[in-house]
């Protein structure tokens, strides 16, 4: 069976974007993660999708969400702390997943060998159909080919910012200025790309 990212499905999850796994990134790398992450939560945010976002305990010692990226959270986002690799673990979360009522989850942040592939797991495990941001995803391991593999071998699909951006976009008329979209969701922000930072 075809699966397709569905807007009134799906929600958003960005796991532990802190100051302590992004300090290990290259600076060319690290701004183009932020830039890429606040895309992603202005182009979920149109659509009216929620998003979850985790921070690893301890905050004094891992951080906050970058201002830049917070800043860009609408009102039906919800920040949760966590101890468990998996987020699906944390009961509070499990709560307020169940209250959404959502079958899609579409995933980016850190780290990939790591919290998001043991989230990824979890969420399968729950049922949900798992849609990976490729290009939002990062780690201070150089290679995290084998958890990919794992996810994909797992039943996550993997997409691109791009691919994401068309498929929802596409979804309503097929095009981003169609009457139906902009009655539905407003006009499009036309500052809001189309593809990653490169």
């Amino acid at each position: 069976m075809t699966k397709r990212v569905k807007a009134d499905q799906c929600l958003g999850v960005i796991i532990d974007v802190q100051e302590f796994f992004l300090s290990q990134l290259n600076k060319r790398r690290r701004l183009a993660v932020m830039h890429d992450l606040k895309s992603f939560v202005r182009l979920l945010d149109y659509f009216r999708i929620p998003i979850l976002v985790t921070l690893e305990r301890p905050l004094e010692q891992k951080g906050i969400l970058p201002r830049g990226i917070s800043e860009q959270l609408g009102e039906a986002n919800h920040v949760f702390e966590k101890n468990f690799f998996d987020l699906t673990a944390e009961k509070k979360i499990r709560d307020w997943l169940g209250r959404l009522k959502k079958g899609q989850v579409i995933i980016a942040g850190c780290e990939t060998d790591v919290c998001v592939l043991q989230s990824c797991l979890g969420f399968l495990s729950l049922g949900y159909e798992v849609f990976m941001m490729g290009e939002l995803l990062f780690s201070s391991s150089h290679n995290v080919d084998l958890s990919i593999d794992r996810m994909r071998a797992e039943g996550a699909i993997f997409l691109s910012y791009k691919s994401l951006f068309y498929e929802l976009v596409g979804a309503v008329e097929g095009c981003r200025h169609a009457e139906k979209m902009v009655e539905a969701f407003g006009p499009f922000p036309d500052d809001l790309p189309d593809c990653v930072a490169d």
